[in-house]
């Protein structure tokens, strides 16, 4: 059963560097591709990047190119979203899912989230104050 949770969220000060981490309770999170993505107060949900099975990276987001990237530990049964040179207009509840279509590739564009993304679980708070 697939119950992601994404942790690691902080309130931050602009120009730092934070990690989170998205984990299923049970093993398996590997065969997957994992999305990222952050819902700001007010705002629609939208898509930061995916990491496939393989560990190719798709970016949704123009505005963290450069600086926001994903790994994953096999080993550890989990997926990281690294995130450098924040921002204030980073801030968000940031959240991991799977995708619906082809669960191991990563969509190469984002419309509709929550229908494009399942396995929706608890996400994480990021606060980026300037």
């Amino acid at each position: 059963q697939l119950r992601l949770v994404a942790s690691g969220g902080a309130l931050v000060q602009s120009g730092e560097s934070l990690r989170l981490s998205c984990a299923n309770a049970k093993p398996g999170l590997e065969y997957y591709a994992i999305g990222w993505f952050r819902q700001a107060p007010g705002k629609e949900r939208e898509g930061v990047l995916c990491i496939s099975r393989y560990n190719d990276v798709t970016t949704y987001a123009d505005s963290v190119k450069g600086r926001f990237t994903s790994s994953r530990d096999n080993a550890k049964n989990a997926v990281y979203l690294q995130m450098d040179s924040l921002k204030p207009e980073d801030t968000g509840v940031y959240y991991c899912a799977i995708p619906v279509y082809n669960p191991d590739k990563c969509p190469t564009t984002v419309t509709v989230p929550d229908r494009e993304y399942d396995h929706w679980g608890q996400g994480t708070q990021v606060t980026v104050s300037s």
